[in-house]
């Protein structure tokens, strides 16, 4: 099976917050900082969820090809 949304969208919210994290450092903003590393945490276990509902389609798939 290929990428599914919340994949994408995991990895998106996670390069973003890298890219605010990076920028509050850069103009000394803590709370951009902040907002930054909380959207790259966000991103990153939207993504990992992803992942494992990747991983749970392609095994039940697996399974009901055995199951025949």
């Amino acid at each position: 099976m290929g990428i599914n949304k919340d994949q994408v969208e995991g990895r998106a919210k996670e390069a973003a917050g890298k890219i605010q994290e990076a920028a509050g450092k850069a103009v000394g903003s803590t709370t951009q900082q902040v907002k930054g590393a909380v959207n790259k945490t966000v991103g990153a276990a939207q993504a990992k969820y992803g992942d494992v509902k990747n991983d749970m389609d392609k095994n039940s798939k697996q399974n009901s090809k055995q199951d025949r």
